[in-house]
């Protein structure tokens, strides 16, 4: 492989790593490998650090094609727990309200998922990477900030109800660019007149990329340097 001229990388994210902690631990081990200083390395659609699955990594001139492999559909699995809500609408922070989880049925949540597909307009998380007067959302959050968010337009293809408790859906997502699954978490316990929030995501697909075909850390490092 030719990192240099360029390469389009499919990895498997780990939990708790951000999307630029895999890019800079791939372009480390690349620059020791070709005895380089610099290696330009960038990624096609951010994972946040609590959620795993497929990301894409362009080196060298394959990052000039960065714009058009983050354009493509995504598909998601997504575990959201009912009847809580945390800030961040994910486990980064902690349940900051509780709601009734009595009155939800099967058919009421696949009647209330129905609601969500095709074009929708969401707004994306306080604690997001969305900039706002040039401060990314997030560090505002973090700092007990007020974050106005403006909603954005997006698609969403499919949405597939894998299970079902009175507590916790496991839902299928496919969805465009720019879907915030963990503000889709939201919306959804907001239909149902309760709360939720995302304990679990794994982007199982860019495009035709399955996760697969995705190389992890260890087998990646061991190709490069065998």
């Amino acid at each position: 492989m030719n990192y240099i001229d360029g390469e389009v990388l499919y990895f498997d994210k780990p939990l708790g790593w951000t999307s630029f902690d895999l890019v800079n631990k791939i372009r480390n081990i690349l620059c020791k490998h070709l005895k380089i200083k610099k290696l330009k390395v960038g990624h096609a659609g951010t994972l946040d650090p609590l959620a795993t699955g497929v990301i894409i990594l362009c080196t060298g001139r394959a990052t000039k094609h960065i714009d058009e492999l983050q354009a493509q559909t995504k598909e998601y699995v997504a575990t959201v727990r009912l009847g809580e809500t945390t800030p961040s609408f994910d486990m980064e922070t902690p349940v900051d309200a509780k709601y009734s989880t009595e009155h939800i049925t099967r058919n009421n949540v696949l009647k209330v998922l129905q609601q969500f597909i095709g074009v929708i307009e969401q707004i994306p998380p306080a604690y997001s990477a969305c900039k706002i007067n040039g401060n990314r959302a997030y560090q505002l959050a973090r700092k007990g900030l007020n974050v106005d968010l403006k909603p954005k337009i997006l698609v969403i293809d499919e949405i597939e109800l894998l299970n079902f408790s009175p507590c916790e859906l496991e839902l299928r997502v496919v969805c465009s660019k720019g879907t915030y699954i963990r503000a889709l978490a939201r919306d959804i316990g907001k239909a149902l007149l309760s709360g939720a929030y995302l304990t679990s995501l794994v982007r199982t697909r860019i495009g035709e990329v399955t996760l697969d075909k995705c190389l992890n850390i260890s087998n990646f490092q061991q190709s490069v340097t065998s």
